[in-house]
């Protein structure tokens, strides 16, 4: 079985694939202190509640939190006798290599956006992605991620309007009735809500412009479906999107191993 795991800066999700579908997804904190008895403990319990018991042969980690690999590899070379696969490690090939400028380095769940959005749906993409960031990545019509942008999170918005006026409340995202609030809550979650709208549309139109070709708009993470309802942001919504990427680079470097 394959460990699919994927490190943000928020949240570390585990998964199990057997080859055609996932059989098991945890959710918790991204924590760096933490440590691989931990993880071990932790994901073993998980599976037990849940009733699965299953060998675990090979993992693949996409992290963007580069403290907490030490101990993610130490877990899986300490309990499944693994060595994983890392994406954006020399050793983790990629079914398409990024066109970026020399230098920069991608983080690891664009890339695994990319593989997993081209794998479903072919090139020519963009790919936003709702988590700490929201980002926008561009999937070439070869499947060659090449270039995006990068914003802050939807929630990063609203704790930061929290944090810096004594006078704004902590607010939950959704979907406000009207545009014009007729109090401070409303109003922030119209400001938020509204302005992503804004922010998604504006942005996408402008790299579908530059690139000068058609192009299919994906969305995924947490807040995506909240985002697509009753506006047409998206063509596809893809819960699993990073998951599935995992599985695809795995499999392009069991296949050219």
């Amino acid at each position: 079985m394959l460990l699919c795991i994927d490190c943000g800066n928020t949240n570390t999700v585990f998964s199990i694939w057997d080859g055609e579908e996932f059989i098991g997804t945890w959710r918790t904190s991204t924590e760096w202190q933490r440590t691989a008895d931990q993880y071990f403990v932790w994901l073993t319990s998980l599976m037990a509640f849940q009733k699965l018991d299953v060998e675990i042969t090979d993992v693949i980690i996409s992290s963007t939190v580069p403290r907490v690999v030490f101990n993610l590899r130490v877990f899986c070379d300490r309990y499944f006798n693994v060595r994983p696969f890392v994406v954006g490690k020399a050793d983790c090939a990629l079914p398409a290599e990024p066109r970026v400028d020399e230098g920069t380095q991608v983080g690891p769940d664009r890339l695994v956006n990319a593989a997993g959005a081209f794998n479903r749906h072919g090139g020519d993409l963009i790919v936003v992605d709702f988590g700490t960031a929201t980002t926008f990545d561009v999937v070439a019509e070869d499947g060659a991620y090449i270039g995006g942008v990068i914003a802050p999170g939807v929630n990063l918005s609203l704790e930061a309007l929290h944090q810096a006026a004594a006078a704004l409340p902590h607010v939950d995202i959704t979907r406000p009735q009207r545009v014009i609030g007729t109090n401070t809550v409303a109003c922030m979650q119209s400001g938020v809500f509204w302005g992503y709208v804004g922010l998604v549309r504006e942005v996408c139109a402008r790299i579908q412009a530059e690139h000068d070709r058609p192009m299919r708009t994906i969305g995924t993470g947490g807040l995506a479906p909240l985002f697509s309802a009753g506006d047409v942001l998206f063509d596809q919504i893809e819960d699993d999107l990073t998951m599935h990427g995992l599985t695809v680079i795995y499999q392009h470097n069991k296949e050219y191993s």
